[in-house]
């Protein structure tokens, strides 16, 4: 289980972005965050990856309180997440070719030699050829880019998938093919997925339940 509960998070002119806000995604659910820009769905999506530390308020993965963020936790809890941000170009290093570029949480972890195999493994299944994968970020088209970015994020498979407003920026049939990767590998792995996004017919063709955000406010103490 993932629970957020309480979360207090980011400050914007003095006061906070998110506000006593919980949010709780079971093991092989995709709950589906609904929410206009701005309104603080996206630093709650950082606090759930454990990439920005709350104020106040906890989250608990698999019944254990996240001790730190960032590269404070355990690497077991980071690599427990894969996350896919709205914009490809601002989460990419320009300087490595698309191979890199998905390998790289491996690098992190030190499991070099697993490239070659999860490569040949994750590339066609989020719909890339072989030939980019030697092209760097400003080679390829902003899909062709995404794609890569998913393959990074479930490079490592990850329990858990944050996609963050993922297919904003997407065609409708790239959208289409990144959301039928997802849904592939959850089928197959029992991940659960936390969608944001502001596109409600999309969340709630893809998850199993959506959440407004104005009724996490609502909730809210």
């Amino acid at each position: 289980m993932l629970e957020l509960t309480d979360v207090t998070a980011g400050y914007d002119r003095g006061r906070p972005v998110v506000s006593g806000v919980s949010l709780r995604v079971a093991p092989g659910e995709a709950v589906g965050l609904l929410g206009p820009s701005g309104c603080g769905k996206s630093t709650l999506a950082k606090v759930a990856a454990l990439l920005h530390r709350p104020e106040r308020g906890s989250v608990v993965v698999d019944g254990r309180a996240a001790p730190g963020w960032r590269h404070r936790a355990p690497r077991a809890l980071r690599t427990a997440f894969g996350v896919v941000f709205q914009q490809p170009r601002l989460a990419a290093d320009p300087r490595l070719r698309l191979a890199d570029l998905i390998a790289e949480p491996l690098r992190a972890a030190g499991r070099r030699g697993e490239t070659a195999a999860r490569l040949a493994e994750l590339v066609p299944e989020v719909g890339l050829s072989a030939d980019l994968l030697g092209r760097r970020p400003h080679e390829v088209s902003d899909g062709q880019l995404q794609r890569a970015c998913l393959a990074r994020a479930l490079v490592l498979r990850p329990r858990w998938l944050i996609c963050d407003e993922m297919t904003a920026m997407l065609d409708a049939s790239t959208t289409a093919a990144l959301v039928a990767a997802v849904e592939k590998y959850r089928a197959e792995s029992g991940a659960g997925l936390l969608a944001v996004g502001h596109d409600r017919v999309l969340l709630e063709r893809w998850c199993d339940r959506t959440v407004r955000w104005e009724a996490l406010e609502q909730d809210a103490p």
